[in-house]
């Protein structure tokens, strides 16, 4: 019963293990949307151009004036001692709105550009990630091979003493084993700087752990998923999109202020009563009604704005179709490199696969002088290179992943603070 228990519980700690490994990029991912000063400089923004439209929609402010005579002036009714003038002026129709609406609008695209940044910003942890995933593993690779320079050593030796083989063939392990020694020196420099550097992506302490899954995945979407790729709804775009729609709102806005402003107001004047006569309505304060309109005929602005709005406008669509045509290019390249990159990972597998089994044949060929040592060797650093390459063919396909999820928008929110 105990056995069994141990059992389970060893098979629940491989399981969730194994499971914590797998999400350890997505983590990272989510320090990135949450640490990255550039990205919260991005989302400050947004949330920046939200209060323009509360600032524009408003009507402007009333004017109070008030006036006080020095010499009184005697009217009829009594002798005028002060005087209060409030005015609200009023913008055509529709203006108020269509500032408000282009706002928003504005406001929208900035939240886009964030969105697209976002995105970008995934990208490069997925290519950080992958870059330390391939250093870390060559490095293990070139341990692992180590050890078996150390085997060939020992066999070498041994051939030696027994006076089968000369002794050139230990200096030539030596060899390889000082230059693979220094190797591996150099690549933890090497990782050790990538990590900082990683750290440094996600906003945090240099000297912080990162963590390296096992393995990468390379899951390539199949070709009828690549084809539904709609480059319309990538936030790069539909940026561009909503400036377009806020500088249309623009163009509405200049052509209604280039219409009258309505303005309604009361003038109040305190009256003092006649002391000399008696008159009806002796002494009553006098309260006047006034409307007002603006004459817009200085039209020469209205124009400029009239004509700002629609030349970025075109800007815009300009814009938008530059971008979009880089994202299609960058995505038949984005193509090519992840077929590239299956196509290698078949081609090393079979030929790591071939290669051990002419490398057991060599060394055993050595073993009962039948074959050179050198080739033995020379198959050893074959297989490692084979090795390596089929790591870099990994890396390379992972980021031309990670680079056709940018394209698709495949990018999970991991900023929990994000209103939408």
């Amino acid at each position: 019963m105990k056995n069994a228990l141990k059992i389970i519980l060893l098979f629940l700690v491989l399981f969730f293990g194994n499971k914590a490994q797998a999400q350890e990029l997505e983590s990272y991912l989510r320090i990135a949307a949450e640490n990255n000063p550039k990205l919260q400089s991005a989302y400050t923004q947004f949330e920046a151009a939200l209060l323009e439209s509360p600032q524009v929609a408003s009507l402007p402010d009333p004017t109070l004036t008030v006036s006080a005579f020095g010499r009184m002036i005697e009217t009829r009714l009594g002798a005028q001692e002060a005087r209060f003038n409030l005015m609200q002026m009023f913008p055509w129709f529709g203006t108020l709105k269509a500032k408000a609406q282009a706002a928003d609008l504005m406001a929208e695209a900035r939240f886009q550009e964030y969105l697209a940044m976002r995105g970008d910003l995934f990208y490069e942890v997925k290519k950080a990630y992958s870059e330390l995933y391939e250093l870390e593993e060559t490095i293990g690779l070139k341990k692992e091979n180590l050890e078996i320079l150390d085997s060939y050593r020992e066999l070498s030796l041994s051939k030696f003493r027994s006076g089968s083989s000369s002794m050139v063939n230990v200096v030539r392990v030596d060899i390889k084993r000082e230059e693979a020694i220094t190797e591996i020196e150099l690549e933890q420099e090497a990782l050790e700087s990538l990590k900082r550097q990683f750290n440094y992506l996600l906003n945090r302490e240099p000297g912080a752990t990162v963590q390296i899954q096992d393995t990468l995945t390379l899951s390539k979407p199949g070709d009828s998923e690549l084809e539904e790729i709609d480059f319309d709804t990538h936030p790069e775009l539909t940026r561009f999109d909503r400036e377009l729609e806020a500088y249309q709102s623009r163009a509405e806005v200049a052509q209604k202020e280039g219409l009258p402003m309505l303005g309604l107001g009361v003038d109040y004047s305190i009256i003092s009563k006649r002391t000399d006569a008696n008159p009806p309505m002796n002494g009553q304060d006098a309260v006047m009604p006034m409307f007002s309109v603006t004459l817009p005929i200085f039209r020469k602005k209205y124009k400029a704005a009239e004509k700002e709005a629609e030349l970025m406008q075109t800007a815009a669509i300009q814009n938008r179709e530059a971008r979009e045509n880089e994202l299609l290019t960058i995505y038949e390249q984005t193509c090519y490199e992840l077929k590239k990159a299956e196509k290698l990972l078949e081609l090393y597998d079979r030929q790591i696969k071939s290669s051990n089994r002419a490398n057991k044949l060599l060394v055993s060929g050595f073993g009962n002088n039948t074959e050179d040592f050198e080739e033995v060797l020379r198959m050893n650093q074959d297989i490692l290179m084979l090795n390596t390459q089929k790591l870099a063919a990994l890396k390379n396909g992972f980021i031309a992943q990670a680079k056709l999820d940018y394209l698709s928008s495949k990018t999970k929110n991991h900023d929990e603070n994000i209103k939408e």
